[in-house]
């Protein structure tokens, strides 16, 4: 699905509600995070996530609530310090955007994945059943068997 510029605000949170966020601009491309960090910040096969511009992401509220984890240099993720939600990362040096993840999202993005990234890394235990295009770590297409 092609990014919808007219979509009406998104908002999202963390689980225990807490944190809460209002996106009023379009998503940059949707991907599916296999790495080995996505996964244990996730706790999940994968991460679904997008960029946005950090203009249009807006904290409603508890915003000092967000603590921050570098988790390799220069790359931060934020979550809720109460519940553990991962919220959304950011890079040092790109700081005027977010990588909003997903699974906060109140309601329907109007975009959907357009890729599974970090395939070399993905758990052994999960089988990736669709005709999405499959990266490796290095951003090539993994190999075909």
């Amino acid at each position: 699905m092609a990014l919808d510029e007219e979509r009406p605000p998104l908002t999202g949170g963390c689980l225990c509600g807490r944190i809460q966020y209002r996106i009023d601009g379009p998503f940059g491309p949707v991907t599916n995070c296999h790495c080995t960090m996505c996964r244990k910040a996730q706790g999940a096969a994968f991460a679904t996530n997008a960029p946005v511009a950090r203009k249009d992401f807006q904290l409603l509220k508890g915003g000092e609530l967000i603590t921050e984890y570098e988790s390799s240099q220069g790359k931060r993720r934020c979550f809720c310090r109460v519940c553990g939600s991962p919220i959304y990362s950011h890079r040092v040096d790109d700081p005027n955007s977010l990588r909003v993840r997903f699974g906060t999202l109140d309601g329907d993005p109007g975009v959907r994945a357009v890729a599974h990234f970090a395939v070399d890394s993905k758990a052994p235990w999960f089988e990736l059943t669709d005709e999405l295009p499959r990266l490796n770590s290095d951003r090539r297409p993994m190999p075909s068997k």
